[in-house]
């Protein structure tokens, strides 16, 4: 049978600033013989394209300029 998991402050706090200003990602909690013993964050970035951006604003009727 599985031993219970016990989650304390610091274990607590630890995985709150791993997930605290993730947009876009993972954040992975490893646990051996009912412990926490290590947490993985993983975090993706996004960046749209430049066509993509010239749609979005001309959708949104903002005019963009050459450079």
């Amino acid at each position: 049978m599985a031993k219970p998991l016990i989650i304390d402050e610091v274990w607590n706090q630890r995985i709150l600033n791993s997930v605290n200003g993730l947009e876009y990602g993972t954040v992975q909690i490893v646990v051996h013989d009912g412990r926490i013993v290590q947490i993985e964050r993983t975090e993706r970035k996004r960046f749209e394209s430049e066509a993509a951006l010239r749609d979005r604003d001309a959708a949104d009727g903002k005019q963009t300029r050459s450079k």
